[in-house]
């Protein structure tokens, strides 16, 4: 799919932003000076769609490296042949994450070699991928009792099965055979930056964004945690510390040129600059024109909370319960946080699922049909059916329903991760509605974002604006308006359709020397904001109330997860004595 605007002749700079999402990857081709979009590409990953390596069941996500060059080369290549080659100076590559995968001695993808084709612990482990909690859970107690420094310190002080070390930690207790092939492991967005610059592996630019929110990288103890911890926690891991890395690169720094056979293969040529790579929430801040304690919330299916504050206000202030604070990670020379939810597009869609179930079991088959027309009929009558939901769950009056829900369909990112928590529903009864059981949800979404607003006030980082962006943000105004009555702020929705793609143009204009630094680049490259949305005063105080009840319920479900757990334990040893 590409869509195209007339290019400037006033310019003759062009970058290319590369946003990998969950199931897609689109990029975007932008005037380097103005910001102004000329075309745009988006590729759906086939294997991916199929769910092939993929067990929603056992939370394990796994993505195919073809998936992802496939897609690179589809959305690249459609791009950039609106203006010549030698126009375009510079690309920049970002991805979901902690997305890591095994890779050999050069860098090639364990997936990609004979004999793992088809292994899904020789894939990228999706971020949303959850096979690696009993993992988690060990670094967390480790890191706390072994006697030496808290790794976990700058990532909020909970290390979650989400991250870097959690998921290569299960990967080689599972498999043999990828713990003995796998040399080193790489953030999907340094894999792919590393393929494209054809650079050598132990030379190569990693991701200060990845390195230091995800994998425990902080250079107050020389980069990732030592050795003797590592192999405290998992044996398997002794020697991998001095395959990986210790220094780590902003995303405005270059990483290399393209190299002779991905120039070939896109379109461009050798002198185009690739950039450092980064996290997609990150570079859609980058997009969204934060500045100092902004709050700038990128909503897709899940979503990242991300502010940035001065490196000499905050000091040596840890914030407890987030996804890390890094220096550089988002602009160079500020301190950026991350925040988030594990399921927001994927909690409604996870509805939409449970309603269209019938649709897809009973809707007649027909012969005059081929099979893509008739699942084109289903979409299409899917598609229909949650636009009346979303216009009737708009309608609820909330002081007539008491439907109450919690967000954790794919556990809590934070305040304070756990991804062992569940989703859960109170209060339904015979008169209880889909609309009504939707409107919760979307409900549910914003208070456990007021949650982490307050996490952030409560610990001395005031938030004193917040934007929005992301598919969610763009096409639900019920969602927003919502969101603004929740938190009793305004939200301003960015303008970009492809903030995270956009982001990363602006990260490459910078490594490509168009602009002196990010600040400038965003003044010259942003794309302003579509709208605002201002609460609604008849529903602050109602709204004040159900988060209360929301956050009651919210204990509730933690104590009994805490208790169940506790309970297969105790079992468990019984079983084994």
């Amino acid at each position: 799919m590409e869509t195209t605007h007339s290019a400037s002749s006033q310019s003759e700079a062009y970058v290319i932003g590369i946003d990998y999402g969950s199931d897609s990857v689109r990029a975007v081709l932008v005037n380097a000076h103005t910001g102004q979009e000329i075309a745009q590409a988006v590729h759906l990953y086939a294997r991916w769609k199929e769910q092939r390596y993929c067990n929603a069941t056992k939370n394990q996500f796994r993505q195919h490296p073809l998936d992802h060059i496939e897609g690179l080369e589809a959305t690249v290549r459609q791009v950039a042949k609106h203006v010549p080659a030698e126009q375009i100076v510079g690309l920049a590559i970002d991805t979901t994450g902690s997305t890591p995968g095994p890779v050999d001695e050069h860098g090639v993808a364990l997936a990609l070699k004979p004999g793992f084709e088809e292994n899904p612990n020789a894939m990228f482990v999706l971020w949303k991928d959850h096979t690696a909690l009993p993992e988690a859970a060990e670094i967390n107690q480790k890191a706390r009792t072994w006697g030496g420094e808290d790794y976990t310190q700058y990532e909020g002080g909970i290390y979650s099965s989400e991250w870097f070390w959690a998921k290569i930690a299960h990967v080689v207790r599972e498999d043999e055979a990828v713990a003995q092939a796998a040399y080193s492991w790489m953030e999907h967005c340094d894999w792919l930056t590393l393929l494209l610059t054809g650079g050598e592996l132990k030379t190569f630019k990693r991701s200060r964004c990845a390195a230091g929110h995800k994998a425990m990288w902080h250079e107050s103890w020389g980069g990732l945690p030592s050795e003797d911890f590592l192999t405290l926690l998992e044996p398997k891991l002794g020697g991998l510390r001095e395959r990986l890395f210790e220094q780590t690169y902003t995303a405005d720094e270059v990483a290399g040129n393209l190299s002779e056979e991905w120039a070939q293969r896109l379109g461009l040529t050798t002198n185009t600059v690739v950039a450092v790579g980064s996290f997609d929430a990150h570079a859609g801040a980058v997009a969204g024109e934060i500045e100092a304690y902004s709050m700038v919330k990128v909503m897709g299916t899940s979503t990242c909370d991300i502010v940035v504050a001065p490196m000499e206000e905050v000091g040596s202030k840890l914030v407890p319960g987030i996804c890390g604070q890094v220096d550089g990670s988002v602009i160079p020379g500020m301190l950026g946080l991350e925040a988030g939810q594990s399921a927001v597009g994927d909690l409604l869609a996870w509805f939409r699922q449970v309603i269209e179930w019938p649709l897809r079991a009973l809707l007649p088959q027909s012969s005059a049909l081929t099979p893509e027309q008739q699942e084109a009929l289903r979409e299409e009558l899917s598609d229909k059916m949650m636009a009346e939901l979303n216009k009737a769950a708009a309608a609820v009056n909330p002081d007539e329903s008491q439907v109450l829900a919690l967000d954790w369909v794919n556990g809590r990112r934070t305040p304070d991760a756990n991804q062992a928590l569940k989703g859960a529903l109170m209060n339904l009864t015979m008169g209880t509605s889909a609309p009504q059981i939707f409107r919760a949800l979307v409900e549910s979404i914003c208070y456990g974002s007021k949650q982490i607003v307050e996490r952030f006030e409560q610990e001395g980082i005031p938030i004193k604006q917040v934007i929005g962006l992301g598919g969610v943000a763009k096409k639900s105004g019920f969602m927003m308006q919502t969101l603004a009555d929740v938190l009793n702020r305004p939200i301003k929705v960015a303008e970009s359709d492809q903030a995270p793609a956009l982001g990363s143009a602006m990260y490459a204009a910078v490594a490509a020397g168009i602009h002196p630094d990010v600040v400038t680049a965003q003044k010259a490259m942003g794309n302003g904001f579509a709208e605002t949305y201002t609460p609604n005063p008849a529903r602050v105080a109602d709204y004040q109330r159900r988060y209360e009840q929301y956050q009651a319920f919210g204990q509730y479900i933690e104590q009994a997860t805490q208790l169940q757990a506790g309970e297969v334990a105790e079992t468990e040893l019984v079983n084994q004595a």
